[in-house]
């Protein structure tokens, strides 16, 4: 990525008319990036325009032009991504904003170019005024595409970066950890920390009260589980998988055996030791 840490725009430009997904994610991000910043439509570049301009004119940011860029995947770039590049460090760091535009912005980009189906893109593309309904303006239409857009852009930025502090917060409760039994005080998310470690089980309070413990995924194939709740277990109705299991309160066993729900701390202690002494 060519990122760029500072941004001095305070208005941008693109075209009018039907909108997709690349221009509405766009305007999204440079409204996040700069929430001042006023977006103007058009059908042409006005003259001496002094601020950005994205999705048109055959500038940086546009990639209707013959040289326009590719990535080394072959995917081409379109406004999204050409933004994303320069100014996605902004909004992540660097390897997570690389990741993103692989993960997020590429298939934006793709759609854009090559028409390919994208629920995302479609999804945008259905904020274009209804066929027939003359009280819908496609500039009207596009504000409330691109405020949709950017709640769900900002939701993506929020949850990548909570998830890097969750990752430095569990690496040191993994650090203290004897065992193959992570116990964390408070939810959190943990597959990353735990990746290439000895940890076979993880115990957290649930959102919906009680506990959680929950099998850990190989660290080669994510599909597998390093041990899985004993197959004895899984499936079973509550008071079944008490009596079989012998602890008072596991509540549930996924049919999986990926992940058990617990009422009590010692008992979901108790399940996390059982299931890494049994015989799956």
């Amino acid at each position: 990525m060519i990122c760029q840490n500072d941004f001095k725009y305070d208005k941008a430009f693109t075209h009018g008319g039907v909108f997709h997904a690349d221009d509405v994610f766009s305007a999204a991000m440079l409204k996040i990036i700069n929430p001042g910043i006023v977006i103007e439509r058009g059908n042409e570049v006005p003259e001496d325009y002094d601020g950005l301009v994205f999705d048109i004119g055959f500038g940086e940011f546009d990639h209707h032009q013959k040289d326009k860029r590719v990535r080394e995947n072959g995917i081409c770039y379109a406004a999204f991504g050409l933004l994303w590049e320069k100014f996605g460090c902004m909004l992540m760091n660097e390897e997570d904003a690389k990741a993103f535009d692989e993960s997020f912005v590429q298939p934006i980009d793709n759609s854009d170019n090559t028409g390919e189906k994208n629920q995302l893109s479609s999804v945008i593309g259905d904020f274009n005024p209804v066929w027939g309904n003359e009280n819908e303006s496609f500039d009207c239409m596009f504000v409330k595409a691109v405020d949709f857009a950017k709640v769900i852009l900002m939701r993506k930025i929020m949850h990548k970066n909570a998830n890097n502090k969750a990752k430095e917060m569990v690496k040191k409760l993994v650090e203290k950890t004897n065992g193959k039994i992570l116990i964390m005080d408070k939810s959190a998310p943990w597959k990353e920390a735990v990746k290439n470690t000895d940890i076979e089980y993880v115990v957290f309070p649930s959102a919906r009260g009680g506990y959680i413990v929950q099998a850990v995924p190989d660290d080669e194939d994510k599909q597998l589980l390093k041990k899985p709740f004993p197959e004895k277990w899984r499936g079973l109705e509550t008071d079944e998988l008490r009596m079989v299991s012998g602890i008072k309160t596991l509540n549930f066993c996924h049919a999986t055996g990926f992940l058990c729900a617990v009422g009590e701390y010692d008992d979901a202690v108790k399940t996390a030791h059982a299931a890494l002494e049994a015989t799956i």
